[in-house]
This record gives C-alpha cells, sequence and structure tokens, in this order.
C-alpha cells in the first residue's frame, strides 16, 4: 500500500470498504489478556485502529466530499480553547489554565455543515447537544439532553467559519482524567487535520512531540501553534522550534506563532484577528481550495492506510506472543499432572494405599469384615489422589507464578476434594460389578470377599500378594488374573478421568481467554486483502 497506489483512494470502490469493515472485524475481536511486554501497545494500537476505522477513515471513504474536521490539541493550559474561541470571533469554548475535572469536547462548524458533524455516523461514540439550547427546530433534530454515563459532544455552528470545515476543541491530552485523555486521542485520531498547539515555554517537553512523531508516523494533514511567545524573544523560540522541527523530518508542516498578550494571560479572552489570522487563511484555504481540500483529505486518509502496514503486523506479532503464553500455561498443567498420574501409579503398584487403617483390616480379615477392609482401602486412595491432585495443582501455580503471563491466573481454586470422592466411588462401583460377575459362576464365594480381595490384589502391592493368591484358589489362575487385570483397568480409568477433569479445571482460567493461533492468522489474511483491494 504505497502512495503510489493510493493516489485516487477517496474513488472508494465497494470492495475496499468491505475488506475495512472485514478488518475492523478483527482487530476488535483481537484481545492481548497475558500481562506480556508489548501488551498495553497492542491493546492502545487496537483502540487507535478501531477508533480511525470508526471515526474517521470509513465515514471519509464513503464520503469523500464531505466537510474536513480540524481537531486542535495539545496539554493543558496551550491556548488550545482561546485559539478556538479567536478564530470564531466569540467564547464558544471554556476557557482557562485550570481546566474541569470533566472536559465537554466543542465542535464548531458553518450553518450549511451541520446535518454532517450532527450524524451519528460521524463520531459515533459521542452523543450530540447543543448548549445552552438548539438554535432552531433543525438544530435540535438528532440531539438529546446530557445525561451522566454518557460521552458528549457539543455542537455550534457560526457562519465566520468556511464551509466545508468543522474545528474541534478537544480536552486536554495530559488531563488528569483518564477518560478525558483517551477522548481527546480518540478524538485526534478521527481528524482530517491535527492542530498540535503548544507553548513558548513548554514546546520542548515530550508530550508534544510524542503527538509530532504520531502525526508524521500516519503522515497526517498537520499543523503547529506555538502560543504566547513573548516578543523579546519570539525570534529565538522560533527559530529553535523550527530546527527541531527539521531534525524530526516535519520541517515541512505549516508553523504558526502567536504571540503573548494580555487576552491570552488568564486564558479567557480573545486573541486580536491579527494574532490568528495566518491560521485562519490556512484553514480557510484547505476547506475552499479544491486541490487543497483533496489533499489533506487524501494525505491523512493514505497515512492511516499506509500505518496499517505497520500497525497490523504488530497486532499480529503480539497475538502470536500471547497464544504463544497461552501454550505455555498449558504445558505446566499438562505436565504437573502427567507427573501426578505417574506417581500414582508407581504408587499404587507399591501398594501405598495398603497402610495404616487399611493394612491393620486386612491383617484381621476376614474376622473384621470385607465391608471394613474395602473402605479403610478406598479411603488410603483417596488420600493418595487428593495429595497427588494437590501437587499437581502447586506444580502448576509455581511454574505461572514463575511466569509473567501466569501471574494473573495463579489462583488456588476450589481444589479436588469432591471429584476425588466421585473417582473413588466410580472404582468401587466398577469393582462390585465385577466381583458379582466373577462369583455368578459360583455360588459359593460371596461377591462382597471377592471385591475387597480385588481391591488388596490391586491396591495393595507386596502386601496384596496374599489377596491375589487367594483370588486364584476360588476362580482359578487365569481367572483371577483376568479380573484382577479388569479391576486395574477401571482404577486406571477413574483416575484418568479425575485427573481430566482437574487439568480441565486448572486450564479453565487460560480457556476462558480464547487466545488461539486464529487470531494471529486472521489479523495477517484480512491485511492481505485490504493490501490487495489497495493495490
Amino acid at each position: 500500500m504505497g502512495h503510489s497506489s493510493l493516489v485516487a483512494i477517496l474513488d472508494v470502490q465497494p470492495e475496499l470498504l468491505d475488506a475495512l469493515s472485514a478488518l475492523r472485524d478483527r482487530v476488535e475481536a483481537a484481545c492481548f489478556p497475558f500481562p506480556l511486554a508489548g501488551a498495553a501497545r497492542a491493546w492502545r494500537t487496537r483502540e487507535e485502529v478501531l477508533a480511525q476505522l470508526d471515526d474517521y477513515l470509513v465515514p471519509r471513504l464513503r464520503a469523500p466530499e464531505a466537510p474536513l474536521l480540524a481537531v486542535v490539541g495539545g496539554s493543558t493550559g496551550a491556548g488550545k480553547s482561546t485559539l478556538v474561541n479567536s478564530l470564531i470571533g466569540r467564547r464558544v469554548s471554556e476557557a482557562g489554565v485550570l481546566r474541569p475535572t470533566t472536559r465537554t469536547p466543542v465542535l464548531v462548524c458553518h450553518p450549511e455543515d451541520r446535518a454532517w458533524f450532527a450524524d451519528p455516523r460521524i463520531l459515533p461514540g459521542l452523543a450530540r447537544a447543543w448548549a445552552p439550547r438548539p438554535r432552531s427546530e433543525e438544530d435540535a433534530e438528532g440531539t438529546e439532553e446530557p445525561g451522566e454515563g454518557r460521552l458528549w459532544l457539543r455542537l455550534e455552528t457560526d457562519e465566520t467559519l468556511p464551509r466545508g470545515l468543522g474545528l474541534l476543541d478537544a480536552p486536554d491530552i495530559d488531563s488528569l482524567v483518564t477518560r478525558n485523555r483517551e477522548l481527546a486521542a480518540e478524538l485526534i485520531c478521527a481528524a482530517d487535520i491535527w492542530i498540535l498547539v503548544t507553548t513558548a515555554s513548554r514546546y520542548a517537553d515530550a508530550l508534544p512531540w510524542h503527538l509530532l512523531r504520531t502525526a508524521k508516523e500516519y503522515d497526517v494533514t498537520l499543523a503547529t501553534v506555538l502560543d504566547r511567545v513573548p516578543h523579546q524573544i519570539a525570534e529565538e523560540v522560533s527559530r529553535h522550534y523550527a530546527a527541531l522541527l527539521a531534525k524530526a523530518g516535519l520541517g515541512d508542516v505549516p508553523r504558526f506563532t502567536v504571540p503573548e498578550l494580555p487576552e491570552s494571560a488568564g486564558g479567557g479572552g480573545l486573541l486580536p484577528h491579527t494574532a490568528v489570522a495566518a491560521i485562519g487563511n490556512w484553514l480557510a484555504h484547505c476547506a475552499e481550495d479544491p486541490a487543497a481540500r483533496h489533499q489533506a483529505a487524501r494525505r491523512t486518509a493514505s497515512g492511516v492506510l499506509e500505518s496499517l502496514r505497520t500497525r497490523m503486523p504488530e497486532l499480529a506479532g503480539a497475538s502470536a506472543a500471547q497464544h504463544a503464553a497461552a501454550q505455555r500455561l498449558a504445558r505446566y498443567v499438562d505436565e504437573a499432572y502427567d507427573a501426578a498420574a505417574v506417581r500414582i501409579r508407581g504408587a499404587v503398584v507399591d501398594g501405598v494405599p495398603l497402610a495404616g487403617e487399611a493394612l491393620a483390616c486386612w491383617r484381621q480379615y476376614p474376622e473384621c469384615g470385607a465391608e471394613a477392609v474395602r473402605s479403610a482401602l478406598e479411603e488410603g486412595l483417596a488420600a493418595l489422589l487428593r495429595t497427588e491432585v494437590a501437587a499437581a495443582e502447586e506444580r502448576t501455580l509455581c511454574g505461572w507464578r514463575r511466569d509473567r503471563a501466569g501471574v494473573v491466573l495463579a489462583e488456588a481454586g476450589e481444589g479436588a476434594g469432591p471429584a476425588v470422592g466421585d473417582a473413588v466411588g466410580q472404582w468401587r462401583r466398577g469393582l462390585s460389578r465385577l466381583s458379582y460377575d466373577v462369583c455368578s459362576r459360583d455360588d459359593s464365594v460371596d461377591p462382597d470377599d471377592a471385591a475387597a480381595l480385588l481391591a488388596v490384589a490391586v491396591l495393595g502391592g507386596r502386601r496384596g500378594v496374599a489377596a491375589g493368591e487367594r483370588l486364584a484358589e476360588l476362580f482359578g489362575a487365569q481367572a483371577a488374573l483376568r479380573v484382577r487385570d479388569r479391576a486395574m483397568d477401571a482404577l486406571d480409568a477413574a483416575v484418568d478421568g479425575l485427573l481430566r477433569g482437574e487439568r480441565e479445571r486448572r486450564l479453565g482460567p487460560v480457556d476462558v481467554l480464547d487466545v488461539t493461533s486464529r487470531q494471529q492468522a486472521e489479523l495477517i489474511a484480512a491485511l492481505s486483502v485490504l493490501r490487495k483491494e489497495c493495490a
């Protein structure tokens, strides 16, 4: 998407709008939930792309001859509102160095352009309001009364402005109110023309230069206003500012100087016409001269499209990092529960469940009864499963806590108590079915005794050998081996089900984030389609 292919970008085809719509959907669906390096930047880029597509690029491409929007931006106390008021010739925007805690942006346009800027397709996130009241019934159409919880854009009309131009006084880009800062950035992204206002005392600050670098990156139509310049140092300051702009590759940016005057001292007065005439003439030229007007709109639209060449791969790269993090966190879980399966199987082979009360009952069998042996063994099995599941949980959490992506997910959860009981109960029922099945061919053997012997033979390790020998005496060696293998398979199934459920429970916080490789692929595919349409 080089500039040569975008000379006629405003002669837009439906296929380009479709490609932009698909790209917008992919960007909106993108998420970067893990706190990785670059994730915060990816979120900001995502919001900027959405804002520029919704608030600027798509409306501009749909209506290339619509009025231009010039957004006046800058830091607190730079003189933005005084500049706007002075260009109009009356107070339309509250000015002053001390800002209120909330700030409603003000957009002024020629009365004949009112319908365009009142349309909710333009800056769709902002409700419209007229203050203090609509000038006419026509002005009142499509506007609402301001209320809590909404973002508002105050509309003004004035015949002082040339037709084809809207002038928007944005909130301070360094406002103490987070939403105001975000809104200021969104409004700047919605502009055909950026007007950056800074002061003689702050023109070298980091914030104005961040905006300037962003404007250069997007190749937008840009002008700068150096405000409140004392007469004594006007030439020196202007020369130094020009040198800084040239060094930054912005030497061709229109630059205007506003002298320090008594009217601007408190930010509440109107500057004389002579102080702002050059800026007003430049804006009028942009709006009224067909070539300049087309150049301003084309350059900014082309710049936004061109910037997608780098911003979309950035989002795709951040998506890839997020997917890799999700896979890494899942790997911690898999490794922990795979290890638990191996440890449980080894403990069963070693006869760990046949200890303590279970071993005492077995030594007193058959006097103590088959049910006592089974219950004690099942409790031993449950204790083993609880221990290993808890250990797997802790290994997972330790891995997550060491991983930047996993810190936010490393919460203990509810544990596996009920699930262990369910697994042991499942195996108990399977053991009962097996014992009744094998005893159905020999009425002389009690199924409960057979189940107890099976439990000891499976869980007792070397200490359970005698139980296996007793089964062989009752049913024959081959039959005893078969039923013992089936009992072991039933135990494996119960344990596998338990660990699978616990694995899924622990993976739940990762899975719910839905960070897949598909996100990266769709971002790249959407950019590829857009580039094809722009070729």
